[in-house]
C-alpha cells in the first residue's frame, strides 16, 4: 500500500534526495541529546536519558490493525509482504480529532509544492477534521530559512526540525520557540491520539528538549545502514562471487574493471568503509566509552584510519568510476546503466531503482550486500538514532491549534493497513490514483499533489510496504535483520544531544579532509594533525562535557 515506505518513513527517502544534503546526513557530524538551554534559561543538561525521560514520555501501546509478515527484528523495520484488500482497510481515526480551527505549518519540500486548496490537501483535512495552510519551503535550502524563521517574532503554529539542523542558535531555539507538549501526550494522555501512542518509546525519547517533550517523531529503524548495492543480474552474467573481506573486494574490483568499456566495479565506497572497519558514526553517536572505560570519538579509534586507508586503495587501484572520483554526476544513474557495478545509497533506493528500471531494462537485479568484518569476519555495525526529525508547536499556539495540530500529526502517523495510510501516501482513488491488480498506482495529479508534505508530521512504527514490488519490502527487512544481528549501540544512542555552541563545528573540517585523503589530494599526516588539532581545539573539553553527561545520566547502551 505505501510502495515508498522506507525505514524511516518519508524522512529519509526525501532528506537524501539532494547530494548536498545526503552528504550532510550521512558523513557531516550532526551533533544531536538537548543537554543545554532549558525553559527560562535553566540548564537541563542530560534530561533526555534515564528516569528523568522516562517520566515525559507517552504511554507505548502498539498498533494491532494490522500485522506484519515480517515482524521486527534485531532493531529491523517490520516488513508487509501480502497484498491488502484495498476495498477493506481498517480505520485508525474513527472519529475526527481537529475541530477544522486554521492553523500553519512549515516544512521542508523537494520539487514543485502543491498549490494551496488543492484536491489532495482538501481531501486530508477533510478526513482529519484539520484546516492546514502549507507553508512548503525548498528542502534544500530550508535550514537558512528555519534559521531566519526561528530568529524573527513570527513563528508558523507547527514547524519540522531535523536533527542536522541543530547547530548554533537553532538548536536553542528549539527550546525558547516550541512548547512543552507533556501536558498533551505524556503517559496515558497519548491514548487520546492512538497513532501517536504506537510510536515507539525509543523515537518518543528522541524528542526531548531542554528538559520537555516537545518534538513529534518520525520513527526511524535502528539498522537503518547505508548499502552498499551491486548488480546481482551482471554478478550472475560474469560469475563473480560477492566479496567477503575488505581484501577480497579490492581483488575483485579489480578483475571487475574495464576502463576501456567504461565499466568500473564500485563508486566512491568510503560511506560503507565505516561498517567495514567498524568505525562509529559522525556526530553525537560516534562518542562511546570502550570495554576500557574510555570515552572516546570516532576519529580516535584506530578503525578510522584504517577505513579511510583502504578506501584510498580502492581509488588508487583506479576500480572507482572518474565521476565518482571527481564527485560530479549521479552514481545512482551509472549504477543503472553498467557503468559501475556497487554503489552506496539509503534503504529507499531499492525499491526506487527497481521500480524505476522494471520497464527499460526487465533484467536489472538490485541486491544488498551483506557487510563484512575487513578480515573477512563478522561486521561491527553501530545502530542508527530511532528518530532525528520532528514537528514542533509554537509555544505562542493556542490550546485549540495545539489539539488540531496534535489530530494532524495522529492522522499522518496512521499504520499501514488503515484508511489514513492510504489517505496519506496516495491520495483520493480516481482523483490522484487507479487501482490495477490490487495495486494502486498514482496518475499526474497524484504524482503532482500526494508528495512530502502530510507525511512530515510524524509516521508509524519503521515498516517496508511495497505492494507492487513486494519481495523487495521483503529483501529489505531481511537484509535489516542480518545487519541488525552485528549491531552495537553507542553510549549516546537515543540522546538527542545539542552540543555547547564553542564546540559545536569543530569537527566540521573532517568531512572535506575525508574526501581529499581517499582520493589522493592529502596526505595520512594531515588527517593525524587533524585530530591533534580537534582535541587541542576543543575535543578534550568535550569529551569531558560528554563523560559529565553521561555519568549523570547513565548511558544510551
Amino acid at each position: 500500500m505505501t510502495p515508498n515506505a522506507a525505514s524511516s518513513g518519508p524522512s529519509r527517502r526525501s532528506f537524501l534526495a539532494s547530494t548536498a544534503v545526503a552528504t550532510v546526513a550521512v558523513a557531516g557530524g550532526m551533533p544531536l541529546l538537548t543537554a543545554c538551554g532549558g525553559p527560562d534559561g535553566e540548564s537541563r543538561e542530560g534530561t533526555t536519558s534515564g528516569k528523568a525521560a522516562d517520566k515525559l514520555l507517552p504511554t507505548y501501546v502498539a498498533s494491532t490493525l494490522a500485522k506484519p509478515d515480517l515482524p521486527s527484528k534485531n532493531g529491523s523495520s517490520a516488513g508487509y509482504i501480502a497484498k491488502v484488500d484495498l476495498a477493506a482497510l481498517a480505520t485508525s481515526v474513527p472519529a475526527k480529532l481537529g475541530t477544522g480551527a486554521p492553523f500553519k505549518i512549515m516544512s521542508p519540500l523537494w520539487g514543485t509544492p502543491p498549490k494551496a486548496g488543492c484536491a489532495y490537501y482538501e481531501a486530508v483535512d477533510a478526513a482529519a477534521g484539520t484546516k492546514v495552510t502549507w507553508q512548503n519551503q525548498d528542502g534544500i535550502t530550508y535550514g537558512e530559512k528555519l534559521g531566519a524563521v526561528l530568529a524573527s517574532s513570527s513563528v508558523p503554529d507547527m514547524v519540522v526540525v531535523a536533527n542536522w539542523h541543530l547547530v548554533g542558535k537553532i538548536a536553542n531555539a528549539v527550546t525558547a520557540k516550541f512548547m512543552d507538549l507533556g501536558p498533551y501526550l505524556a503517559g496515558d494522555k497519548v491514548k487520546k491520539y492512538p497513532n501517536l501512542a504506537a510510536i515507539p518509546s525509543d523515537a518518543w525519547r528522541m524528542g526531548i528538549f531542554g528538559g520537555a517533550l516537545r518534538g513529534i517523531p518520525m520513527s526511524a529503524a535502528a539498522a537503518n545502514f547505508i548499502v552498499p548495492y551491486y548488480r546481482k543480474d551482471l554478478f550472475d552474467q560474469k560469475g563473480y562471487s560477492v566479496p567477503k573481506s575488505a581484501d577480497e573486494f579490492l581483488g575483485w574490483a579489480k578483475d571487475a574493471t574495464s576502463a576501456k568499456a567504461n565499466v568500473y566495479a564500485c563508486g566512491d565506497m568510503s560511506w560503507i568503509s565505516a561498517g567495514i572497519f567498524g568505525v562509529r558514526p559522525s556526530g553525537t553517536l560516534g562518542w562511546n566509552i570502550g570495554d576500557d572505560g574510555k570515552l572516546t570519538y570516532r576519529i580516535e579509534q584506530p578503525e578510522y584510519l584504517e577505513a579511510l586507508e583502504w578506501s584510498r586503495k580502492v581509488f588508487d587501484a583506479g576500480v572507482v568510476h572518474p565521476d565518482d572520483k571527481a564527485r560530479q554526476g549521479d552514481a545512482g544513474q551509472r549504477f543503472t546503466s553498467g557503468q559501475i557495478l556497487v554503489f552506496n545509497g539509503d534503504m529507499s533506493a531499492w525499491y526506487v531503482k527497481t521500480a524505476e528500471q522494471a520497464q527499460s531494462n526487465p533484467d536489472f537485479q538490485i541486491e544488498g550486500m551483506d557487510y563484512f568484518g575487513a578480515d573477512g569476519g563478522n561486521p561491527a555495525l553501530w545502530s542508527s538514532q530511532p528518530a532525528t526529525i520532528w514537528s514542533l508547536i509554537s509555544k505562542g499556539a493556542s490550546k485549540e491549534t495545539v489539539e488540531n495540530a496534535l489530530a494532524a500529526a495522529n492522522f499522518s502517523a496512521a499504520p499501514y493497513g488503515t484508511k489514513e495510510r492510504m489517505l496519506v501516501d496516495y491520495g483520493v482513488e480516481g482523483t490522484h490514483y487507479t487501482v490495477k491488480d490490487g495495486v494502486p498506482v498514482k496518475n499526474d495529479q497524484g504524482n503532482s499533489e500526494v508528495i512530502n508534505a502530510w507525511s512530515m508530521l510524524a509516521t508509524p512504527a519503521p515498516y517496508y510496504a511495497h505492494p507492487d514490488f513486494p519481495d523487495v519490502a521483503r529483501k529489505q527487512v531481511e537484509w535489516q535483520q542480518r545487519m541488525g544481528a552485528f549491531m552495537k549501540k553507542t553510549s549516546t544512542y537515543g540522546m538527542t544531544v545539542v552540543e555547547p555552541t564553542q564546540y559545536a563545528n569543530i569537527a566540521s573540517q573532517f568531512e572535506q579532509l575525508e574526501i581529499d585523503y581517499v582520493r589522493g589530494n592529502r596526505k595520512l599526516s594531515d588527517v593525524q594533525a587533524a585530530i591533534s588539532t580537534w582535541r587541542s581545539s576543543g575535543g578534550d573539553k568535550l569529551r569531558d562535557w560528554y563523560k559529565e553527561l553521561i555519568d549523570k545520566n547513565g548511558s544510551g547502551n
